[in-house]
């Protein structure tokens, strides 16, 4: 597995480059397993792969601070993310891991060594739902996601270190779907930062998943036509 530390210019950029990940993976004939770490220095609110933008987003507040609505490739509810919201990625070959083609097993196989390589700085961290972490109070700081092809996985996920909780509220009504250990409760109550230096936190994710050394290419093209034929368009992000 090679490590990418990259952040790219705008939002749009950098939800292409996962997927830009995936599809060179998958037209590999070796082994191109991959773990990106980013940050995104814009705000931006990112919607699942079949979320409706009028029962998750907030448009009127969006347009009003210029927040860039944009569609990702995986499932899942909307997010908000920006400055303080460390973003990671990771593409995983089936040929390597094929227990990995069962979605709960792949959501433990990424999460459960994370929770417990971060609860090393935080005692309490733990899985909730299908696809969270949370502290010991069950208050949430991470969510993640999964889209999966013919012979990789890309795997994705948000972890709040020092982030504005505000923003979320302001931009995401109340999610339609929800785990049952919510329990109604608004963004305000259910969503915490970890408090954690950044550098842990990075630490803590590098430990997770032992990297061979960086990746020294990555699909620039790919990244920049998905953005002109995708990320861009109204047709794919307000589709539904």
């Amino acid at each position: 597995m090679q490590f990418l530390d990259l952040t790219l210019d705008s939002p749009a950029e950098n939800i292409a480059l996962d997927e830009a990940l995936l599809e060179e993976a998958e037209q590999c004939n070796h082994s191109r397993e991959v773990f990106r770490i980013w940050e995104s220095p814009q705000w931006m609110v990112v919607i699942g792969r079949s979320s409706r933008v009028a029962s998750e987003i907030d448009l009127d507040s969006c347009r009003r601070d210029d927040v860039p609505v944009l569609r990702r490739g995986s499932g899942g509810t909307a997010i908000v993310a920006g400055p303080g919201c460390l973003m990671y990625a990771l593409i995983l070959s089936y040929e390597l891991r094929p227990q990995l083609r069962s979605i709960d097993t792949a959501h433990q196989f990424v999460l459960n060594p994370l929770a417990a390589n971060l609860a090393e700085l935080l005692p309490g961290i733990h899985r909730e739902g299908l696809s969270d972490l949370v502290t010991g109070d069950k208050l949430k700081f991470s969510g993640n996601s999964m889209r999966c092809r013919r012979k990789y996985l890309l795997y994705h996920g948000t972890i709040l270190c020092d982030f504005p909780l505000r923003r979320i509220s302001r931009y995401l009504a109340t999610p339609p779907r929800q785990p049952e250990y919510r329990k109604g409760r608004d963004h305000k109550s259910f969503v915490t930062n970890l408090n954690i230096p950044r550098d842990e936190v990075r630490a803590a994710l590098l430990r997770t998943w032992k990297t061979s050394g960086d990746l020294k290419y990555w699909p620039r093209e790919s990244t920049d036509k998905l953005v002109a034929e995708k990320y861009s368009q109204d047709s794919w992000n307000r589709r539904i």
